[in-house]
């Protein structure tokens, strides 16, 4: 069983955000299904690092829900910033198995164990640190990152960490994420939300830990292999 990724899938079956209008987006719902299921296999698992679907809710994502569902592997949703859809992880799961989307599920203050590792991860943030609306968010962030860590921790499981937001960007460092991920040895850090011309403001590495940009425009619309 292999360990895939990707990010901001942007689906829009039903919704009115089409993504085709941005360069490089064209017919970008057949490209993703071509290339998922040429390596994708039904036993491997893949991790969507946030910013899934455009639907406002759960019931106008289920098209998005149902595309998804018919791609190879099992799929490990984490929330992004236009996750609009995003309720309670009781309510997610019961929409899921009340439409039958069995090979859906999504990733909050928890971890996913995945042979002798465990998928860890949150949204994240990015703020200038001076908005006490900010500072709460990214502490509530933290913690959410911390549990998630520990949780595979306990289970005595490699965590692999995701987030939606880089802890890096350009000149911003999130230094509360960093610290938490040294803190716990944390070597790789997968994200997305970044694309187009905004790419050159990404790092491949920062103190120590590699970087890796999932946005599907960045992958050419294909999981990338995380672990063998």
């Amino acid at each position: 069983m292999r360990l895939f990724a990707i990010s901001d899938l942007h689906l829009s079956f039903t919704s009115n955000k089409p993504m085709d209008i941005f360069a490089g987006w064209e017919n970008y719902q057949d490209r993703l299904y071509e290339n998922w299921q040429k390596i994708v296999s039904a036993n491997d698992t893949v991790v969507i690092a946030g910013d899934v679907s455009w639907g406002i809710s759960l019931e106008e994502s289920l098209a998005d829900f149902k595309f998804l569902n018919s791609l190879n592997g099992k799929k490990i949703i984490i929330k992004g910033n236009h996750d609009y859809w995003w309720s309670t992880v009781s309510k997610i799961r019961t929409f899921f198995k009340e439409n039958a989307l069995d090979t859906l599920d999504v990733l909050h203050n928890s971890c996913y164990p995945i042979e002798e590792s465990a998928i860890c991860g949150t949204r994240g943030w990015v703020y200038d640190g001076t908005g006490e609306k900010d500072i709460k968010v990214i502490n509530r962030e933290c913690g959410r990152l911390e549990r998630s860590i520990v949780a595979a921790l306990e289970l005595n499981k490699k965590p692999i960490v995701f987030l939606h937001y880089p802890p890096v960007y350009g000149d911003y460092v999130c230094k509360e994420i960093v610290e938490i991920l040294k803190k716990y040895g944390i070597d790789s850090l997968y994200y997305g939300h970044i694309h187009g011309g905004s790419i050159y403001k990404t790092l491949p590495q920062y103190n120590g830990i590699v970087l890796k940009n999932l946005s599907a425009d960045r992958v050419s619309f294909t999981p990338v292999l995380i672990q063998k």
